[in-house]
């Protein structure tokens, strides 16, 4: 079903299964997500400096998380000095996250939904997040996102790309989805679909590229290299389009 048919209460029971989801893999999503692997990391890390660089993020900037799970993100994302919030459904999620915040000042957490949520208009410079887009309705979350942000801020989001084989599979084979994780209602999209989006609802500067040739199994000693032939397939034509994952971007006039 189109999102954009989607009616109110269907939203609620999509969210309501995605809150059950996250409840059953909380005291194990890192695993589950798989950025506890040492490839995971790196690729957490890559991520970290795309939000920091292309979201401007230092002193000053007021900076929202959506989805920010466990913290996996926002931990690292503090050291920019930006003043940051996240928001999760999820209270499993939340309570990990706060035990990983202990002591991060300039960090708060909130419970809402990213398609309502619960802050005035512009109240923030950028709006960035992991892997959160496809769990939502890109539609009003992405709608939501351009209400919160200032003119001329940003967002900044890494997802995945349903061009990818391995991402193919794990969204569109049903009995498949339980092994690697995936909830009932979540779907990638592809960059196509994502920047058709972004100009639809009024963004300007739009970018969705694929990136990250990097899979999360990769063995530690081969990561260097992997990530070397990773970033020039990255800028090969055609190849780079079965990317693993997107990196979006835009602003808001």
């Amino acid at each position: 079903m189109s999102p954009r048919l989607e009616s109110e209460a269907q939203a609620r029971e999509r969210l309501a299964r995605e809150i059950e989801h996250h409840r059953s893999i909380a005291a194990r999503a890192e695993v589950v997500w798989n950025w506890d692997s040492p490839a995971g990391r790196h690729r957490a890390e890559r991520r970290v400096r795309l939000f920091v660089e292309h979201g401007g993020l230092r002193p000053g900037v007021r900076a929202l998380e959506l989805g920010c799970g466990t913290a996996v993100f926002l931990e690292k994302v503090a050291a920019s000095g930006a003043r940051l919030t996240g928001i999760d459904l999820s209270a499993d999620l939340l309570a990990r996250a706060r035990a990983r915040l202990t002591g991060a000042a300039n960090v708060g957490l909130v419970r809402g939904n990213a398609e309502a949520m619960p802050f005035p208009a512009g109240s923030f410079d950028v709006v960035y997040g992991s892997s959160i887009l496809h769990h939502l309705s890109l539609e009003r979350s992405l709608a939501e996102a351009l209400r919160l942000l200032r003119p001329g801020g940003a967002v900044v989001f890494a997802e995945p790309n349903i061009l990818n084989p391995q991402v193919t599979l794990m969204f569109r084979v049903g009995f498949l989805k339980p092994r690697y994780g995936v909830s009932p209602d979540e779907m990638a999209f592809s960059r196509f679909h994502a920047r058709d989006v972004l100009r639809e609802l009024g963004f300007s500067n739009v970018s969705v590229v694929p990136f990250d040739f990097v899979h999360p199994s990769v063995p530690g000693p081969w990561i260097p290299r992997v990530a070397a032939l990773g970033r020039a397939l990255e800028a090969t034509p055609l190849v780079r389009e079965v990317a693993g994952s997107l990196l979006i971007r835009a602003k808001k006039p």
